[in-house]
């Protein structure tokens, strides 16, 4: 089974990865609607999480200077930071770490060549092939030797793999086995999607695909993650050994928090109606 951590103390960088090597649960916020540095400020202040989820597949209007703001955010308040992206091309995947997020998770991957491919876009050599300049956030804006940076960059970035198409989840055995992957993370309604199912993310057939993830992170030792509907979806999750839970919204708590203010005020709004 997994630890949940007690408050952790940890530096924020690697913090996630951290967490996941040794056995314990990561709890991260998504922000992507409305990312912003002081968001994620906020996020920090309510403690609780262990770092930021920053979207760029499902809010692509979120820029290169939002990212790295975020991500300076997230490492001032005591976060760690990784960008969720497809993985497209390696321009764009090897820029968020250059803008000191902790880490990459590839999203719409299709099967282990193409995991293998997002990996090398992210890894100096030996393993894989990023482009080096080591004057970036990263590198301390060059205060770090270039051998020191080229081997903590690869050893502390995170790199995760999405399993959301049909191809991959065929292919997820060998998608975990992959050198130096930290995580595979599942989304629920897209594999409720891709199953002929869509929405109905506590399906059998949904579960049953959880349920084949995990089993393939297992025999690999490699983390998974997900993003829970709810509570009672977390406790079946962490059940089968699910360690990263996306528990939380940037969407969500406006509309709640929106919701408990008009709830708040009943002689001054007519809440009936919504």
């Amino acid at each position: 089974g997994v630890t949940l951590p007690r408050k952790a103390k940890m530096a924020a960088a690697a913090r996630i990865k951290s967490l996941l090597q040794g056995g314990k649960v990561a709890r991260v916020f998504n922000c992507g609607q409305f990312l912003s540095h002081k968001f994620v400020e906020i996020v920090a202040h309510h403690g609780g999480y262990d770092g930021v989820f920053i979207d760029q597949e499902h809010a692509p209007g979120n820029s290169a200077m939002d990212v790295e703001l975020a991500a300076l955010a997230a490492s001032a308040s005591g976060l760690d930071s990784f960008v969720r992206r497809p993985a497209t091309d390696y321009a764009t995947a090897m820029a968020p770490l250059e803008a000191g997020a902790g880490g990459v998770l590839f999203s719409m991957i299709r099967d282990a060549d193409h995991a293998e491919e997002a990996m090398q876009w992210v890894k100096f050599k030996p393993r894989g092939n990023r482009g080096l300049f080591g004057a970036n956030r990263d590198a301390r804006y060059g205060l770090l030797h270039v051998k020191k940076y080229v081997a903590k960059a690869n050893a502390e970035s995170l790199v995760g793999m999405q399993i959301e198409t049909e191809a991959a989840l065929d292919d997820v055995e060998k998608i975990a086995q992959i050198p130096d992957l930290d995580l595979v993370f599942v989304g629920p309604y897209d594999l409720s999607q891709v199953l002929g199912v869509t929405g109905e993310v506590d399906h059998p057939l949904v579960w049953d695909a959880i349920s084949k993830v995990s089993a393939a992170c297992k025999a690999s030792g490699v983390a998974w993650g997900v993003v829970p509907k709810d509570d009672d979806y977390a406790k079946r999750a962490m059940d089968l050994g699910c360690q990263m839970f996306l528990a939380g919204h940037d969407f969500a708590v406006i509309h709640s928090g929106i919701k408990a203010t008009l709830q708040a005020y009943p002689s001054l709004f007519d809440t009936t109606s919504n």
